[in-house]
């Protein structure tokens, strides 16, 4: 198989077979992310695709499902990725579902009947890594796009039938504009239909530009309490029925179906652990977390 650095995978799709159809990340400037820092985007070559599909027909011949790599393969027009999904499907036949990741920007360059045709091929499930739906955070760590765009790309996979995940960054706007990056974040999640939520904390990792801008005084990081206590404003105001998932470092798990039917016990034990949670280990938690 064909894999370049870094691989990353959603962790709560079918972890294999994986099939990396581009290298690196188009965007490659948010300000909380290294993890394609040095690797140039590039699609994958055919014949290494084709190669990579080769070997999996022969381990895996009934597969049904297979995620796409690498940071956003959606980010391919209509005409280069519908081809991939066919070569898919050649090699592997019993193939029901592809799914892939991608930017909200990736789905500009499709209509609602090329998604639906890619609907069509297999690809059933998109993540977007959305990460705020508040246009001042949006900016302020260079996403490269606002809410707008999120509402009108995410009406497009609806159209089309296609399921997705959206992704809240709890702690990247900051102290100076947490409340705001929670309740507008929610507010525009709650316009739209997502499978998923998923949640994570902020963690500054060496080399992203928001630690070097917490290290001059630009930029004042959460503490693990008030983490908590942005995590909470987000479910509050988040009304879409949806799945739930959080990477928080909170003891508590949240993550299930159903979010509005538990709704208030996820609120309930986000307030017992800002109330009761050792703090301390929240931060040797995070301390020692190496990647996303």
């Amino acid at each position: 198989m064909h894999f370049t650095e870094t691989v990353y995978r959603n962790p709560y799709w079918p972890t294999f077979p994986l099939l990396q159809v581009t290298q690196g990340c188009t965007h490659n400037a948010c300000k909380f992310c290294t993890m394609y820092k040095d690797v140039p985007f590039r699609l994958q070559p055919r014949e290494w695709i084709e190669e990579d599909l080769q070997e999996l027909a022969r381990l895996v011949p009934e597969a049904r499902t297979i995620q796409l790599l690498s940071a956003n393969p959606l980010v391919m027009s209509y005409d280069k990725l519908a081809p991939i999904l066919e070569l898919i499907h050649r090699y592997l036949p019993k193939m029901e579902t592809i799914y892939t990741v991608g930017r909200v920007t990736d789905l500009r360059n499709k209509s609602v009947e090329q998604l639906k045709s890619l609907k069509e091929l297999g690809m059933s499930e998109v993540s977007l890594g959305v990460e705020s739906g508040d246009n001042w955070t949006l900016e302020r760590i260079n996403k490269g796009y606002g809410s707008q765009d999120i509402l009108d790309q995410c009406h497009k996979l609806e159209e089309a039938g296609i399921d997705y995940w959206m992704t809240f960054l709890n702690g990247v706007a900051g102290r100076e504009h947490s409340e705001e990056h929670a309740i507008h974040s929610a507010e525009i999640f709650s316009q739209c239909r997502p499978m998923v939520v998923g949640t994570g904390g902020l963690t500054l990792f060496p080399g992203t530009p928001l630690l070097e801008e917490a290290q001059r005084g630009e930029f004042t990081p959460l503490s693990e309490k008030e983490m908590l206590e942005e995590l909470k404003t987000f479910v509050e105001h988040l009304t879409c029925d949806c799945a739930f998932i959080t990477h928080h470092t909170v003891a508590a798990n949240l993550t299930g179906p159903d979010f509005l039917k538990r709704k208030g016990d996820i609120v309930t034990a986000l307030e017992h652990a800002i109330h009761n949670g050792d703090m301390d280990r929240l931060s040797a938690i995070r301390r020692n977390k190496r990647t996303l």
